[in-house]
């Protein structure tokens, strides 16, 4: 027996409860794995309130962690006992001690990338990486357009794209968070709820617009960053935080002969060796210094309900991570 968070209905942060359960024997394909870190993500909280019914109840949310290999089944060949490794699955079940898992599933974690690190970054290391490298590979010169560029995937594309060589232009909703864009890398800051974000890029690009426009805020920025595209520039919606963009003619992009995309990091990364490669280019990323991972705040995982209430403060600037021993962690 272990112990995991069971959600048996849906809810506020209370119906995250602790709980023992079972762990099978691994398959032929599976390895049985021990957290150590465990991302806590909005879309836990999507799932978690009722508004995405994607787990079956009752079940353990999660779908982000890190952990060591405890056993591997008969035809799995890529891992071995003691191995550290860290995944992102749709199939949930990450808020768990111990769980079996598909090894094609599994990535390898090289030496300088911590547990920690990988738990809190890896979805967001794999959008950013699916982003500028495959959606729109970035260009030297290049004009880009962040939204939501203190967010977490927000600070990773800024921070690439700059070392990419492109001028970066970042939109944040309120004046906190314009330090830490322009710690990210941000050339130019604007305040999209206070200022009109497309005059704004316009005046920056001396009128040229910028060559993509990457935009996880949806519905109220969407037709605006249509507005900033360059001639053949491309706007990735990636996101719909204010909401889902409506319907909307495709003659649109005509004037300009831009291009759209609304990628899905699980389509880019759909086999393993997809899957690994993307990885690998994050994590050399990380490990050239491209990128600097935001510090964690840790919580004991028996604490996910605390967590969630966190999580779902907007003024919390620092990604979450579950423990599954007790850690000492900083005030809320």
């Amino acid at each position: 027996m272990t112990s995991a968070i069971v959600m048996r209905a849906a809810g506020g942060p209370e119906v995250l409860q602790w709980e023992p359960v079972a762990v099978a024997e691994p398959q032929a394909h599976e390895v049985v794995l021990r957290h150590t870190a465990i991302g806590v993500n909005f879309h836990d909280a999507y799932v978690r309130s009722g508004l995405y019914k994607t787990l079956a109840l009752p079940g353990i949310p999660g779908i982000e962690a890190a952990g060591v290999v405890e056993a591997v089944g008969r035809d799995v060949r890529d891992f071995r006992p003691g191995d550290r490794v860290a995944y992102v699955t749709r199939q949930y079940g990450a808020y768990a001690e111990r769980r079996v898992i598909g090894a094609d599933l599994l990535v390898p974690l090289p030496d300088g990338m911590s547990d920690i690190m990988a738990a809190s970054s890896l979805l967001k290391g794999l959008t950013a990486q699916m982003l500028v490298q495959r959606v729109y590979p970035i260009q030297k010169g290049d004009w880009v357009l962040v939204h939501a560029a203190a967010g977490g995937v927000g600070t990773l594309l800024c921070q690439w794209a700059r070392h990419l060589g492109a001028n970066v232009i970042g939109t944040v909703g309120s004046p906190e968070k314009v330090p830490l864009a322009l710690a990210a890398g941000c050339h130019s800051v604007v305040r999209y709820r206070e200022e009109d974000f497309v005059a704004r890029v316009h005046e920056i690009t001396g009128g040229a617009g910028v060559q993509v426009a990457y935009d996880a805020v949806g519905k109220d920025t969407f037709f605006g960053s249509l507005q900033c595209l360059a001639p053949f520039g491309h706007l990735a919606n990636y996101g719909q935080a204010s909401g889902a963009v409506p319907a909307f003619e495709v003659s649109m992009l005509f004037p300009k002969s831009n291009s759209l995309s609304r990628p899905s990091v699980f389509q880019h990364v759909r086999t393993p060796a997809l899957l690994r490669e993307a990885a690998r280019r994050y994590f050399d990323a990380c490990q050239e210094g491209a990128l600097d991972i935001q510090e964690s705040q840790e919580l004991p995982l028996r604490d996910a309900a605390r967590a969630h209430a966190l999580l779902e403060d907007r003024a919390r600037l620092r990604p979450l991570v579950l423990r599954p021993i007790e850690v000492p962690g900083p005030p809320a």
